[in-house]
C-alpha cells in the first residue's frame, strides 16, 4: 500500500514538476520577447544608429518565438521593411534625429538582396531632409560597404579589413550523395526548359551549359547594379572600379583611402569630433544620444491620421509555397488565398498591395493563389511588389497584378515547371536490407509503391507536367498582355535580375514597397485621404503556440550540434522535399 502511494506521490511530482517548468519557461519567452520591445526615449539631438542590430525582414513573422534563439535564450529583433521604411520617413521629419549613423556591427543583418537594396534607397531619399548620413565601422563586406555608400561620408578603422571582390554563384549538387545512397531521381521537364535547372542537383555533377550562361549572365547584372550605384555614389569610373575588383586592390584599410572607397581611417572615439563637426549636441558628459533603427521604429507605430479612411491593404507571400492551410515560414495555398478572398470582400479595401518574396513550389497551390488574384484584380486595383525573389510559382502568383515593382536585385521570371520522384528501394534494399513486395488490382495500381516506373507511368507524369507549364505560359501571356511566342521565348525555366526584366516586359517599373503602395494609391484614386494596412494571419490557441515552440527548440538544438553547417543541412533538406510537380526555383544571390 505504501509503495502504491510513494508510486502515485511520484508520478504526481513529475507531472506538476513538469507543469512548472513549462510554465517557467513561458515566462522566461515572454521576458525575452518583452525585453524586445522595450520603449526608448528619443532625446533632441538624436542620431538615428543602422546597426544590424535587428534582422530586417521582408514580412512580419506569424511566429512568436521569431527572433529568439533557444540554444543561448538570447533575443534578435525582427524588423519588417515596412516598419523599417515607416521609420526613415518619419526620422526625416523628426526634429529630434539629426542623421544617421551607419555602424553595421551587430549581430542582425537584412535577409535577401533586394530588401538591402530598398534599405539603401530609403538612406538616400532620408538625405533629402538635409540631415547627415555617416558610415563608419572596422571591416566592410560588400553587402555593408553597399549601404554605407549612400553616406555622405566612410570612416574606416586604421586596422580594419574590406572585401570588394565581385558576387560569385554557387549550386550545391547531390548526384554523388544519390549514388552513394542507392537513390535515384525520376525528373520530368519539358523539352522547352532547358533553362529550369532546378532539377540538375539530382542528376548532374556540375552546372548544364544553359543553367551556366543565365547564371553568369544573372550576376553580371545584380554586379553592374551595385558596382554602378557604387561608382555614382563614391565618383569612382565604373570601368576603374570593375578593374579594381578584379585585382583586389582594395582589401586593407590604406587601400580603400587610396582609392576613395573611404573618407578617412580614424578609430571610433574620433566619430565624436566628426558628429561635434556636424551640429550635434552632445550631453553633459560628452557623449552622444543614440536610438537604433529597431527602438526609432518601435515609437513610430502604424498609419493612425486617418483611420477612418478608405485602405490599401498590402498582403504578404513570403517563403516557399506549398500546398493547403497553415502557418510559418512558407506560404500556404488555401490560407493565402483566403486572406486575399477577404480584402477583396472588404469594402474599405480599396486597392491591395501582394508583395511576393517566394521560389515557388507547389503547382497545385500556386494555382490555388493564381485564381483568387485573378478574382481581386476584377473587382479592386492588385500592385505586386517583389521582394529579393519572385520566381516560378513566386513569378506565376504576381502575374495577374495591374502593376508589378521589382527592385534590380530582385530574382524573378524563372517561367518553367518540372517534376520530380526520388526512387529509394534500392537504398532501403542496399543499405538498409529492407524490401518491399505485395499485389495489385490493375497494371499501375501500384504506382510509385514498389516497381520501378512504366512507359505508361512515366508518360501520365510528363502528360501533366507539360500541361501546367502550358498553363504558366498562357496564364503569363494573358496577364503581362504579352504575345505567347513573346513568352515562350523569355520563358523555359529561365531566371533573370529585376534590372533585366524590365526590358523584357515582366515587370512594368523598378521600386519597392514604397513604389508600389503609391502605385497602388494613384490606381485607386485615393489621393491623400486613406491608410496603409498590412494584413497578416497570426495563428492563434494553445496548439499553434506549443507547436511553434517545439519547431523553434528543434531548430536551436540542431543548430547547437551542426554551427556552421546549419545552413548547408537547410539546403539539403529542402532540396529533398521538392518532390511532385513544381513551380520552384533555388537560386539565391546572396551579397556578402
Amino acid at each position: 500500500m505504501n509503495f502504491i502511494k510513494t508510486f502515485l506521490a511520484a508520478i504526481l511530482a513529475f507531472v506538476v514538476g513538469s507543469f512548472l517548468v513549462f510554465f517557467l519557461w513561458i515566462f522566461i519567452l515572454l521576458g525575452i520577447a518583452g525585453s524586445m520591445e522595450k520603449t526608448v526615449a528619443v532625446h533632441a539631438e538624436s542620431i538615428l544608429k543602422i546597426d544590424f542590430s535587428d534582422v530586417l525582414t521582408d514580412a512580419p513573422s506569424s511566429d512568436p518565438f521569431a527572433g529568439i534563439d533557444f540554444a543561448t535564450l538570447r533575443s534578435t529583433r525582427q524588423l519588417p521593411l515596412m516598419k523599417a521604411l515607416r521609420a526613415l520617413e518619419a526620422a526625416k521629419d523628426d526634429s529630434r534625429i539629426k542623421g544617421i549613423y551607419l555602424r553595421m556591427n551587430g549581430n542582425g543583418g537584412v535577409m535577401g538582396a533586394a530588401l538591402l537594396e530598398e534599405l539603401r534607397e530609403a538612406v538616400v531619399d532620408f538625405k533629402q531632409s538635409g540631415k547627415f548620413v555617416v558610415a563608419y565601422d572596422e571591416t566592410y563586406s560588400q553587402g555593408k560597404y553597399y549601404l554605407a555608400s549612400a553616406a555622405d561620408k566612410i570612416y574606416m578603422q586604421p586596422e580594419g579589413a574590406m572585401d570588394w571582390s565581385g558576387l560569385a554563384f554557387n549550386l550545391m549538387f547531390y548526384k554523388g550523395l544519390l549514388d552513394k545512397l542507392d537513390i535515384k531521381a525520376e525528373v520530368f521537364r519539358p523539352t522547352a526548359c532547358k533553362y529550369k535547372s532546378a532539377v540538375e542537383p539530382y542528376i548532374l555533377p556540375k552546372m548544364s551549359d544553359a543553367n551556366r550562361e543565365q547564371m553568369q549572365a544573372l550576376v553580371n547584372s545584380m554586379w553592374n547594379t551595385i558596382a554602378g550605384s557604387v561608382a555614382e555614389a563614391r565618383g569612382i569610373d565604373l570601368k576603374e572600379l570593375n578593374r579594381i575588383t578584379d585585382k583586389l586592390e582594395v582589401s586593407l584599410p590604406e587601400d580603400a583611402l587610396e582609392h576613395g572607397f573611404v573618407d578617412s581611417l580614424i578609430y571610433e572615439d574620433q566619430m565624436k569630433d566628426i558628429f561635434a563637426e556636424l551640429g550635434v549636441a552632445s550631453d553633459s558628459d560628452g557623449e552622444y544620444n543614440f536610438i537604433t533603427l529597431g527602438e526609432y521604429a518601435s515609437q513610430v507605430g502604424a498609419d493612425l491620421k486617418n483611420i477612418s479612411a478608405d485602405q490599401v491593404a498590402v498582403v504578404y507571400a513570403d517563403g516557399a509555397i506549398v500546398d493547403g492551410e497553415g502557418f510559418g515560414k512558407e506560404i500556404y495555398g488555401n490560407t493565402l488565398a483566403a486572406t486575399l478572398a477577404g480584402v477583396r470582400d472588404d469594402e474599405k479595401v480599396k486597392a491591395v498591395v501582394l508583395r511576393v518574396n517566394s521560389p515557388g513550389g507547389s503547382a497545385l497551390a500556386s494555382d490555388v493563389i493564381w485564381r483568387e488574384m485573378e478574382l481581386l484584380k476584377a473587382e479592386k486595383p492588385v500592385v505586386v511588389s517583389m521582394g529579393s525573389y519572385a520566381a516560378s510559382g513566386g513569378y506565376y502568383i504576381s502575374c495577374p497584378a495591374d502593376v508589378i515593382v521589382a527592385d534590380k536585385l530582385t530574382l524573378t521570371g524563372s517561367i518553367g515547371v518540372f517534376g520530380m520522384i526520388l526512387d529509394t528501394r534500392e537504398a532501403l534494399k542496399n543499405k538498409l536490407g529492407i524490401t518491399i513486395d505485395g499485389v495489385q488490382s490493375n497494371a499501375s495500381s501500384n504506382f510509385l509503391a514498389t516497381q520501378p516506373l512504366t512507359p505508361v507511368q512515366r508518360s501520365m507524369i510528363m502528360r501533366g507536367v507539360d500541361k501546367v507549364y502550358t498553363t504558366f505560359t498562357n496564364d503569363v501571356a494573358e496577364g503581362r498582355n504579352l504575345p505567347i511566342e513573346k513568352v515562350l521565348d523569355i520563358a523555359g525555366g529561365r531566371v533573370w535580375s529585376g534590372a533585366d526584366a524590365l526590358g523584357i516586359g515582366l515587370i512594368d517599373t523598378y521600386g519597392g514597397l514604397k513604389t508600389a503602395i503609391a502605385l497602388a494609391v494613384d490606381k485607386a484614386d485615393l489621393g491623400d485621404n486613406y491608410r496603409v494596412t498590412e494584413v497578416t494571419e497570426t495563428p492563434t490557441g494553445f496548439a499553434a503556440f506549443i507547436a511553434s515552440l517545439n519547431m523553434s527548440v528543434r531548430e536551436a538544438f540542431t543548430r547547437s550540434e551542426l554551427g556552421l553547417m546549419m545552413k548547408d543541412y537547410n539546403t539539403v533538406r529542402e532540396a529533398f522535399r521538392q518532390q511532385g510537380v513544381l513551380m520552384y526555383s533555388p537560386y539565391k544571390v546572396e551579397i556578402r
